[in-house]
């Protein structure tokens, strides 16, 4: 995990449950726009069918380095709020720093005390994809 996720887990773990989701609609409201060039993938092939928004994760490698972007529309904060932590906490992350971010990450967070179930599942289903984006990209390189 990288420093910069660490701190964000830890001001999580420290909030209380108004806290949270303050911090949630902070990370939703920063979430950055979603480079020109992607705009177009952001179809049905491309989106994270196990959350309930449409939600899209993106990465590009530079070197070792992951650049993650992604899409979920404002009408859908949770979703929105974790995409942007997580590009927030990886940004410029090598590669086997964000393969190695566990499954336990939300429960870390926290945010089984401010989101339902569903919402869970589909907030982890985003991780489990940018993990699996990262994999594709390195596949994809030439050799």
């Amino acid at each position: 995990m990288t420093d910069k996720l660490e701190e964000i887990v830890d001001e999580f773990r420290d909030a209380d449950k108004e806290e949270k989701t303050e911090l949630l609609l902070d990370f939703a409201r920063k979430l950055p726009p979603l480079p020109e060039r992607l705009q177009a993938l952001t179809d049905d092939a491309h989106r994270i069918h196990e959350c309930q928004s449409p939600a899209f994760v993106f990465v590009e490698l530079e070197g070792d380095a992951v650049s993650i972007h992604g899409y979920v529309p404002v009408e859908a904060p949770t979703a929105r709020a974790f995409v942007s932590l997580l590009i927030e906490g990886l940004s410029g992350a090598r590669i086997d720093q964000v393969l190695a971010i566990k499954n336990d990450l939300t429960e870390r967070l926290g945010l089984r005390d401010v989101v339902g179930m569903l919402r869970m599942n589909g907030i982890n289903a985003i991780l489990n994809r940018l993990r699996s984006e990262v994999v594709k990209a390195v596949a994809a390189r030439p050799a």
